[in-house]
Parts: C-alpha cells; sequence; structure tokens
C-alpha cells in the first residue's frame, strides 16, 4: 500500500518556552537552536518528512520565533508551481480566541482552520525538539493497513528509563490497550508489552511514546472540538484508549529527546564517535538545512581528534578533542577544547572591525589564544579572550549569571557573551 503524498499533511510542534533548554533558549525558540555545527533543530523534523517525501508542513511555534522564521523562510522554499511549503504559523489572538497556545492540543486546534483549506486525510504530528531518522512512509502504511484511527510511534525502553515517559500497553496486534504517564518503578511489572527479540535481550520490556502522532483527519477534527483538552501527552491519548482503535508503530532505532542541556550536550558530543548513533553522512537520509556560501576551514599546527567541524573556520588551536565546532568559528593558537561544542559565528569581522577592537582593547569574535575549554556549550557570536580557563564538571553546582550558566556540570557561555582575559570557571 504506497501512500500519496497528497494525503498527508506533517504538524510539527514548536513547543513551549523551552526554560530546561535555557540559556539557549533566551533568544530563539527550541527548534531554532543551533545542533551539530550547522543545522537547527527543527530541521531533524522537516528533513525526515521530505526524505518520506511528505512536503506539506506548518510548523507551530509562539516563543522568540523570530530566528525559526527566518531560516526557514531562507531555508525551505520549493518549486512555485507546486503544492509543497513548510509554512510557519505562530500563535495569532483573534475575535473567537484572545487566548495564545495553552499546550500541545491546543495549539492544533487554534490552526485548524489552516488546516482545513488543505486536502488531507492523515494529519502527521511531529515535536521539534527530538533527534531521530524515520521513514514515515512506513508508519503511514501500517496505519492505513490496520484502520486504526490514532497511530502512536512507540519505543521500547528498559525499567530504569520508562518512568520518564508515557508508557503503552499492546496487544498481540500491537494495539494499544492502555496508557500510563511517568509509573513508578512500582507498577512496571504489569506494563510489559511484547518486543522484538532483540529488544528483549537488552531488557527493554515497556513501549514508551516517541510523541509522534498519525491522527485521520475525521477524529482529529472532533477531539479538537473540545476546548477544554489542552495537550496531545496527558490528556487526548489517555482519553482516547479504549474509545479508539489505536497502533503502537514500534521503533527501534536512535531517538532522543532534546529535552534539557544535558540530553542537548550528550546528543551533540555523541556525533563524534568513530560510529555515531545519529548518521549526519547518510546518503538516503539527508539532513537539510541553510545552503550557505562559506569558505572551506582553514588550519593551522592543530590536533584535530574525533571532531566534528563546520565550514568557514579559521582554527590555530593547539588541540580539539572530541567536541563539535560550528561555523565561522575562530580559535586561536595554543587553545585546547575538549568534549565541548563550540556553536560559531553568524557573521566575519570585517579588517577594519577588528583593527578598531584593536584600538578599543576590545577582543575580537572568537577564542582567543592559549584558552582551556573543557565540558562547555559557547553559543554563537562570543568574545572570548586569551587565557581563558573554563572546566566543567560534576563539582559545579548550577549558577547563573549575565555571562554564563551552570546546568549539570554543564558550563554554558550565553549568546554573545564577553568573557575577558585570564577568566576561570573552575
Amino acid at each position: 500500500m504506497k501512500v500519496k503524498n497528497k494525503n498527508v499533511i506533517s504538524i510539527i510542534l514548536g513547543g513551549g518556552q523551552g526554560s530546561r533548554l535555557y540559556p539557549l533558549t533566551a533568544t530563539r525558540s527550541k527548534p531554532a537552536v543551533p545542533i551539530a555545527g550547522k543545522y537547527r533543530l527543527v530541521d531533524i523534523p522537516i528533513s525526515n518528512c521530505m526524505n518520506s517525501d511528505i512536503k506539506r508542513m506548518f510548523v507551530l511555534t509562539q516563543f522568540n520565533s523570530a530566528s525559526l522564521n527566518a531560516h526557514i523562510k531562507n531555508t525551505y522554499t520549493f518549486n512555485a508551481f507546486s503544492q509543497e511549503f513548510v509554512d510557519i504559523l505562530a500563535a495569532e489572538q483573534t475575535p473567537d480566541n484572545p487566548k495564545w497556545f495553552q499546550g500541545t492540543a491546543d495549539a492544533v486546534r487554534q490552526c485548524m482552520p489552516h488546516f482545513l483549506s488543505h486536502e488531507f486525510d492523515y494529519a502527521l504530528i511531529l515535536s521539534g525538539d527530538q533527534l531521530y531518522q524515520m521513514d514515515f512512509n512506513e508508519m503511514i502504511e501500517a496505519h492505513m493497513k490496520s484502520g486504526a484511527a490514532i497511530s502512536i510511534a512507540t519505543l521500547p525502553v528498559n525499567a530504569k528509563d520508562a518512568p520518564e515517559f508515557g508508557i503503552m500497553k499492546t496487544n498481540k496486534e500491537n494495539l494499544i490497550t492502555a496508557f500510563i504517564e511517568k509509573p513508578n518503578k512500582t507498577l512496571l511489572p504489569d506494563w510489559k508489552s511484547d518486543v522484538s527479540p532483540e529488544m528483549k535481550s537488552q531488557e527493554k520490556h515497556y513501549l514508551a511514546s516517541m510523541g509522534i502522532y498519525i491522527f485521520n483527519k475525521e477524529l482529529l477534527v472532533e477531539l479538537m472540538s473540545n476546548p477544554d483538552t489542552k495537550d496531545f501527552g496527558n490528556e487526548i491519548i489517555p482519553q482516547a484508549v479504549g474509545k479508539n482503535k489505536i497502533l503502537s508503530y514500534q521503533y527501534e532505532g536512535y531517538w532522543t529527546d532534546i529535552g534539557n542541556i544535558d540530553s542537548f550536550f550528550e546528543a551533540n558530543i555523541g556525533l563524534t564517535e568513530d560510529i555515531p548513533k545519529f548518521n549526519l553522512f547518510d546518503n538516503e537520509n539527508k539532513i537539510y538545512t541553510r545552503p550557505r556560501l562559506l569558505p572551506p576551514s582553514k588550519f593551522n599546527h592543530s590536533l584535530i581528534e574525533k571532531s566534528l567541524i563546520s565550514e568557514g573556520c579559521i582554527v590555530s588551536a593547539k588541540e580539539i578533542k572530541k567536541s563539535v565546532i560550528g561555523i565561522r568559528s575562530k580559535i586561536g593558537k595554543g587553545t585546547i577544547i575538549q568534549n565541548s561544542y563550540v556553536m560559531g559565528n553568524d557573521f566575519y569581522q570585517t579588517e577594519e572591525e577588528i583593527a578598531k577592537d584593536k584600538n578599543k582593547d576590545k577582543i575580537w569574535i572568537g577564542i582567543g589564544e592559549d584558552c582551556f575549554i573543557n565540558n562547555a556549550l559557547v553559543d554563537k557570536n562570543v568574545r572570548i579572550g586569551n587565557g581563558v580557563y573554563i572546566n566543567g564538571g560534576a563539582h559545579l553546582e548550577d549558577f547563573s549569571t549575565e555571562l554564563y550558566a551552570i546546568r549539570e556540570g554543564i558550563v554554558v557561555i550565553k549568546k554573545g557573551s564577553i568573557l575577558p582575559d585570564n577568566f576561570r570557571i573552575e
């Protein structure tokens, strides 16, 4: 059974304030946060849709959406004579609804008039802050074949991780018969489901919701007519269990929810492994992003080990290990960077600008000479002077200043911050 593209629209949820990703979300929405040196988080669900030949997408956002709007406008432009698009739908007040989005379901409800102006039979609802690669056609085909009204992508997890998720109980036909949100460990023995032999060997007996849904159009319209339900995970899905036919689509690949600084940091550093769980080097599953006309990166007497270096960088560092270096990064000689993500810069300084900074004893954009940076996230357009020492780790308590924040031992240098010569965080 082959899915016709015109039958499916994709709805990508941009999330709320993103407080758990602060300070990365201080001036941008979660989907706009840079990942892997050259992409944005929103590029992941959009690329999964494009690789699945689903090219009618809505991105729903509410907070700090300017940079996200600019990124999508400058990146995803399809043929003017086609029906393909990626549209931003920001929260808007109307005479009938003066409120902002109150939750994931409420966001979809408020935007329903925009969706219904297009022809579709199925709505694919995605999160804008997850890292994974999935062929949605396989899930849609399983949904259609089963005759389900709703399908939920589920991930087998172990007993340690299960209390962090909404857990599904399924029957032999992979239909969901019960749902529990973040169950206590004492309840888990009653919530095992049938999984593959490989998952059983890893003791992953529990099916966690991935926050990826397919709804039949008629049911979605019906459910959205109730203004009292605000959220999919906490209300729509639990209330639908037992009333509607719901399919569990088991997914066994790599998936992670970029919910906080720790998971974001781990996902990026994980890309430096010899064989990373998330494969950027895949001919079939490309990750799309804004095409920038940047020069090749340049290195001068630098040792680079297990690291990703993006385009347009000028690197004179002594050593870079197990790190991700973003676009247009400039790193001075003698500097050591390890286990860190440096997001890079939005622009280059001209020679005139550098000369003016030098005359005013102002630090240039980039990372200076003889610095040491470990276990850190360096946001964009940061100016770090010479001899700066940053050593993140479990020994540091959570803390926040105008220049940086510490979250779970990870030092986050805020966007546009200026760290003077010999500044220390240890």
